[in-house]
């Protein structure tokens, strides 16, 4: 039987706020376990919570960039549910009134485009966190992460394929990384997401029982999942004989399989009820307004604009707005004189690559457009060829260093000495007779040779077009 899988997600997004939703502690990642609480995170009774106005802000902000209809009249409910990460036994989020709605977010799969529909966003409080010690065999809670601002955002069962659903998250992490509302680290939980699927037979309207993958939070590990739990549910019904059970399951990227955890709730059994000590929102329609005018210019509009205003193809500039970061440092280094084709050449070569063999996000180095422009200024000017600048750039990207003063203390600027790479040329013929006589019979690919021999006794200093125009003249002189 051909089978159809059926995906809809719930992408939890950590806002960046300084504090969180409703309390002035900190929301810094890491610290010292439980030294970022206080009693009105972790809910000690009489305790009130007060809204944290940037949260509302960020909140409405995400909702007019994912094309939601934004509610003008919210407010918060509580959901009932006992765990241990949740010291107050329950949870502010928001059912019945949340804040954006019938959303839509364009995805492109190769060449195949498609819109995902939003069902809602809405603004939450997120949970503790529990760490278990296998050397003393036990589960202890970690209260640092309650209180830290959420928005939750919901799907439609759009997704088909688990290629759809990595481009729409790597879309909304471009998106809410280009609000600034979120630094959307994975590696850190700021986002993360829970995938319910269900499979059905091909050309089937009704939708199969769904279970749900809980807090996964990179996207290999959201596509290994999907695979996994797709082939496991047509298994189970094609050569098991048995249904497939609401529940929730949880993925083990060690063992490459996902486990039961518990049933799967529904809303009914959160007993969610209005948040009493919270009053209603209402957004004007002025502050939305104001809000829409502010929105920076996302990816897709800075992708056009490369195109049309520095002339840049469409592939470079689609790698070079990938991330906020990364377009920020390049519109830095045009902005201190650099053509927009040269510095998007050595980003492409070299920041890119850099990047990837250190596993590190643009966000996250040190390395500055002022440095990267004082080394493309470096050749322009003929103090360093292109091959000795690539280097100088991997040896000062770490910490930022100074390239003119590496340069200088390790003796690499270039040679523009004519009669020293008249010489070393010469000499290297007469050291290589053989070669310059079946070069010369027709053997051209020793041109190649003798580039690499004379470089070599130069040190790589010299300017390569002036030794291959020297070579040329004395090879056919």
């Amino acid at each position: 039987m051909d089978w159809e899988v059926v995906i809809g997600l719930e992408t939890h997004v950590e806002l960046a706020t300084r504090t969180k939703i409703f309390c002035s502690c900190t929301t810094e990642f890491g610290g010292a376990p439980n030294t970022h609480c206080c009693p009105v995170c972790t809910g000690m009774p009489g305790t009130l919570p007060v809204m944290n106005k940037k949260v509302l802000e960020y909140a409405a902000k995400a909702s007019l960039a994912l094309n939601c209809e934004v509610t003008r009249y919210c407010k918060f409910d509580r959901k009932n549910y006992f765990y241990p990460d949740l010291p107050k036994a329950y949870q502010i989020s928001q059912l019945y009134l949340p804040i954006g709605r019938n959303g839509k977010v364009p995805i492109k799969v190769g060449s195949e485009e498609k819109i995902i529909r939003i069902h809602e966003l809405h603004m939450e409080e997120d949970a503790g966190k529990l760490v278990h010690d296998n050397w003393i065999d036990q589960t202890r809670a970690d209260y640092n992460r309650c209180g830290v601002p959420l928005i939750e955002i919901v799907t439609e069962p759009d997704f088909r394929t688990a290629d759809e659903v990595i481009a729409y998250l790597e879309k909304l992490r471009s998106t809410l990384e280009y609000l600034g509302v979120s630094d959307c680290k994975m590696q850190e939980g700021s986002l993360r997401c829970d995938v319910n699927l269900s499979v059905r037979p091909k050309g089937s309207d009704e939708l199969g029982t769904r279970t749900e993958m809980k807090n996964l939070n990179s996207f290999k590990a959201i596509a290994r999942a999907i695979r996994y739990e797709a082939r496991r549910q047509q298994e189970l019904i094609e050569l098991d004989h048995k249904r497939v059970i609401q529940e929730t399951r949880r993925w083990d990227d060690n063992k490459d399989a996902s486990f039961s955890m518990r049933s799967k709730e529904n809303a009914q059994d959160y007993r969610y009820f209005p948040e009493p000590d919270i009053p209603p929102m209402e957004l004007s329609e002025a502050y939305l307004d104001e809000l829409r005018a502010n929105l920076p210019e996302m990816a897709e509009a800075r992708q056009a604009r490369y195109v049309r205003a520095f002339g840049l193809p469409e592939y470079d500039a689609g790698l070079l707005t990938g991330t906020r970061a990364l377009s920020d440092f390049f519109e830095e280094t045009v902005a201190l004189g650099i053509a927009p084709k040269e510095a998007a050449n050595w980003m492409m070569a070299d920041l890119l690559r850099l990047l990837k063999e250190k596993g590190m996000e643009p966000k996250e180095m040190l390395f500055a457009p002022e440095t990267l422009a004082a080394i493309i200024e470096m050749v322009s000017d003929g103090k360093l060829n292109r091959g000795t600048a690539s280097k100088v750039f991997e040896a000062v990207f770490d910490n930022n260093g100074d390239p003119a003063a590496y340069v200088k203390d390790h003796g690499l600027e270039q040679i523009n000495d004519t009669g020293l790479v008249e010489s070393t040329v010469a000499e290297i013929l007469a050291a290589n007779p053989s070669q310059v006589i079946e070069y010369r019979g027709g053997k051209e690919k020793l041109f190649g040779f003798f580039v690499g021999q004379c470089m070599r006794a130069l040190k790589g200093k010299a300017d390569p077009k002036a030794v291959n125009e020297v070579l040329r003249r004395q090879l056919n002189g």
